[in-house]
């Protein structure tokens, strides 16, 4: 099971990722993305097994972000590969079993091509703008991931990303969607984990009733 809600790590500094890991993850985060950029693969092997430690304590799943050589190195539960340099049959070969990969989605296309390579889960994005970053891709909205779900028909988990807050989440869920991953919204409020967690847990009260 792929949990509902994705924390995506922020932080002006990797210090302050590990610190925002470790609210979220006592916040009752159930996985968290280590996203910490342009450092050295060294720097990055510390940081992720210092993630490692914290996400073990909270028994809160670790997934990092296209380094799948050092996520089998740490252990971490998987990874999620963004940059499309990377194949997810490739990272495949060097993960093991249990490990879990995701990819991200932008066109119904993006989702079928990760869905041919076994990919446990997609994150389709981007939701709408965000502030942060320079998105080069076409913004989804509510209409954009309830045509590529419907057309894909897939029982892949898809997750929705972009700057999404907790008024988004009934609809999206709507569309289909089977979670959300968030940044923003949760490093400004660590206590938005809650109502994140209870408007998503609210969607699968009907899918449990139909499994027995």
């Amino acid at each position: 099971m792929i949990p509902k809600l994705h924390y995506i790590s922020q932080g002006a500094s990797p210090k302050e990722h590990l610190e925002n890991i470790q609210k979220a993850c006592s916040s009752g985060a159930e996985l968290v993305q280590l996203n910490i950029h342009n450092i050295s693969e060294k720097k990055y092997l510390k940081f992720a097994n210092e993630a490692r430690e914290i996400t073990s304590h909270f028994q809160t799943r670790l997934i990092l972000k296209d380094h799948y050589k050092i996520a089998k190195q740490v252990k971490a539960d998987g990874v999620h590969l963004e940059n499309t340099d990377f194949c997810a049959t490739t990272a495949l070969e060097h993960l093991y079993t249990w490990q879990i990969i995701g990819g991200t989605a932008n066109t119904l296309q993006d989702c079928e091509s990760l869905i041919s390579k076994k990919v446990d889960y997609i994150t389709l994005s981007p939701f709408r703008v965000s502030s942060n970053e320079d998105n080069e891709s076409k913004v989804l909205g509510v209409n954009g991931f309830s045509l590529i779900v419907d057309a894909l028909k897939t029982e892949t988990p898809i997750i929705g990303a972009g700057s999404i807050t907790t008024d988004d989440v009934t609809g999206i869920l709507e569309t289909g969607i089977s979670g959300v991953a968030v940044s923003e919204e949760i490093t400004r409020n660590f206590d938005s984990i809650k109502l994140f967690n209870k408007l998503l847990s609210a969607s699968s009260i009907d899918e449990q009733r139909h499994t027995f």
